[in-house]
């Protein structure tokens, strides 16, 4: 779960610092005092767009931190994205300057992307609008088979897997669309390329040493000269002076015996020069520069380019050039069988991809009156009077890696109405209640072990506003929850409450975040009751409603 938040420079925010709890933390400020600036600093960090326009006026960078608890995340998740916590801890930063961003997961320099795929599994934001996702028939599935479990996501890796495997038997047998005459002229065709290939035998590395070699060869005179001059001042002068020196120094070996050493390597440059000598005689003996070799390197060379310009790299990748021509000439030879192979291996593909979405209906049709049941209770408990909640499948025209169901969410609110498609029906927060009683039926199920919740009871109020209290408070037995909200009867059932506002000395403005006591707590669910004017009457309405919220969640 988040342990811990640290927003500094970031849009109105100078420098905050707050610690979560497990259970249900609770966000509430004044409106405009900068919740939806906490909730961006905090998709900022998850590796959500933010630009340079995030920097606090002023400043040289934004940086957001976050401290995971990971005990609640599965060993095997941790190991498939390659994560080693630190005591239990995961810590992820983003820095952002114009133009840049920096993130990090435990001091090591990661990409946006990493960021994501890690914390995918760590934290889910559902942010005000998010419930507008649920109009989306993909949505609607994806809910389904969330709560169809760990076998539909099963059958859903079958059911890609098999898709794959008839699109590019599709696609293969999309390519046997030649006519005999095309057949014949292709054949054609592929045998001279295939002569042309093995003719030139272009064997590997060949066409780098040709190259070294006519270099070597076109400075030809240019290298006999330098080696030549070099072999005749060895020869003429060093040679004899070492020669001379050896003699001087043995003749006097006799009376000092301490200049051996010297004569040693006097001895040892000697035979170095008379090597070196042996061996410029032998290189230019055995490299004799001459106008036909260099001719016919360049010819090879000029071979070797113009059949690697029609064929690729023959001096790297030949054999498998070669191979490549060779398999279609078999299947060009072969033409009617290879065919009726490609047909059958469509056929078989395609078989087994109806397979597993058949498969995969079957479950998600035996988890639908289930889900429609659970929804529908769920619903009546968020105060909707009269529901009838029913999940639509019907068949796409063709198999996709998800199967071959489309799903519609229909619903009717009022007695003796039809059920209609949500967006006909729900209004923004009948639809937001309606996410809500998904969210608290997929909390047991769903492996992230921390949610963020938006202004969720935005457009809400008295009882319906008391039983999305419950429902958030139900959610928060599985998962950490933190919530932003406006409303005192939610507020009150926190474990944690923290407060937001917004301050300004006449030149600048920053949001800060603190965290409540029982005192405070109470003042503030007191400014959520009666505003700026906060009576006697007014805080003992919000000492009764704390009181209330403990008495109701202890029952």
């Amino acid at each position: 779960m988040l342990r811990h938040l640290h927003v500094k420079n970031f849009a109105l925010i100078d420098d905050a610092a707050v610690d979560f709890g497990p259970g249900l933390n609770v966000l509430t400020g004044e409106t405009g005092a900068g919740k939806s600036i906490l909730i961006d600093a905090l998709g900022a960090a998850l590796g959500q767009r933010a630009g340079s326009e995030v920097i606090r006026r002023g400043t040289e960078n934004a940086y957001i931190e976050l401290v995971f608890s990971v005990e609640d995340v599965a060993p095997e998740r941790l190991t498939e994205l390659e994560l080693e916590p630190e005591d239990g801890m995961l810590i992820i930063s983003r820095r952002i300057w114009p133009g840049r961003n920096i993130y990090r997961i435990n001091d090591e320099t990661v990409t946006a992307g990493r960021v994501r795929a890690v914390t995918e599994c760590l934290l889910d934001i559902h942010g005000q609008h998010e419930h507008q996702s649920l109009l989306k028939s993909s949505k609607q599935l994806d809910i389904l088979d969330a709560f169809a479990g760990t076998d539909a996501e099963s059958l859903k890796s079958r059911c890609a897997e098999a898709y794959h495997t008839w699109k590019k038997a599709e696609e293969k047998l999309s390519s046997f669309t030649l006519s005999e005459e095309e057949r014949i002229r292709r054949l054609d065709f592929l045998e001279y390329e295939i002569n042309e290939i093995e003719t030139a035998a272009v064997k590997p590395g060949e066409r780098e040493r040709l190259s070294d070699e006519f270099k070597r060869l076109s400075h030809g005179e240019k290298i006999e000269r330098a080696v030549g001059t070099a072999l005749t001042e060895v020869s003429e002068t060093a040679s004899d002076a070492v020669g001379r020196a050896a003699r001087q120094l043995k003749a006097v070996l006799a009376y000092d015996e301490s200049l051996r050493p010297l004569c040693e390597e006097l001895s040892s440059l000697d035979d170095l020069l008379r090597s070196f000598s042996l061996d410029s005689e032998s290189y230019l003996r055995d490299n004799a520069c001459d106008a036909e070799t260099l001719a016919a390197v360049g010819d090879r060379l000029d071979e070797i380019h113009r059949l690697e310009n029609k064929y690729g790299d023959l001096s790297a990748r030949g054999d498998e050039i070669l191979a490549k021509r060779a398999e279609e000439r078999r299947l060009l030879t072969e033409y009617e069988e290879s065919r009726a192979e490609a047909v059958k291996a469509r056929e078989t593909a395609f078989n087994a991809l109806t397979e597993a979405c058949s498969a995969l209906t079957s479950l998600r049709k035996n988890a639908v009156p289930a889900l429609e049941d659970a929804v529908a209770g769920a619903l009546n408990e968020l105060n909707f009077l009269s529901v009838d909640f029913r999940i639509d499948l019907t068949d796409l025209p063709e198999p996709s890696t998800n199967g071959i169901d489309r799903a519609e969410y229909l619903i009717s609110l009022n007695p003796g109405s039809d059920p209609a498609p949500l967006a006909k029906v729900a209004s923004g927060g009948e639809l937001s209640r309606i996410m809500l009683a998904i969210k608290t039926i997929l909390a047991d199920r769903d492996e992230i072990p921390s949610v963020i919740f938006d202004e969720i009871d935005s457009g809400i109020s008295g009882r319906t506003a008391q039983m999305v209290g419950r429902k958030l408070k139900e959610i928060s037995r599985y998962r950490q929850v933190l919530l932003i909200t406006h409303l005192p009867q939610i507020a009150a059932l926190a474990d944690e409450h923290f407060g937001i506002e917004k301050r300004t000395d006449g030149v600048t403005t920053r949001t800060l975040i603190s965290s409540l006591n029982e005192e405070e707590s109470v003042r503030e669910l007191a400014r959520l009751l009666g505003g700026d004017c906060i009576s006697e009457s007014v805080l003992e309405t919000a000492k009764e409603m704390k009181n209330a919220a403990r008495g109701e969640l202890s029952t």
